[in-house]
């Protein structure tokens, strides 16, 4: 859906939304789109500026976490990324390494598929889903 700001020819401004760009262009040259206050059918699409909240403005700039639930999460990810490894994919073998006593046991983090972390979950390794997608580590 988008939302377009219109004018007619008699200078009365209304919006309306269409299923797409294709959509209004198809309405507007059949005639179909008319004015909410006149009823022209002589409708032009206006100047418009995007819609932004500004508590949702304050939230995306790049000064960092705004809320106290960002700023937790923030917290968060900081301290796993300092307390643990990231092992990438190999996540779910060395995690069931360290369940068997394979591999010396150590704090880590990094990726699996669906069914990987399933069957750990299943075989009673020790896992959880962090709240956030890991930074990808490349030396």
């Amino acid at each position: 859906m988008i939302r377009y700001a219109l004018t007619c020819d008699h200078d009365h401004a209304f919006d309306s939304w269409f299923q797409s760009a294709a959509a209004w262009d198809r309405l507007s040259a059949a005639g179909h789109v008319v004015c909410a206050v006149c009823g022209s059918s002589s409708v032009t699409k206006a100047l418009m500026a995007p819609s932004v909240r500004a508590d949702t403005a304050e939230a995306t700039t790049l000064t960092g976490p705004r809320t106290t639930a960002e700023q937790a999460l923030a917290a968060l990810r900081a301290k796993i990324e300092a307390e643990s490894d990231y092992v990438g994919l190999s996540f779910a073998s060395q995690a069931r390494a360290m369940h068997l006593g394979d591999i010396p046991e150590r704090a880590i983090h990094g990726e699996a598929k669906p069914d990987e972390a399933r069957a750990l979950l299943e075989d009673g390794v020790p896992i959880a889903p962090l709240p956030f997608i890991p930074r990808t580590k490349s030396h």
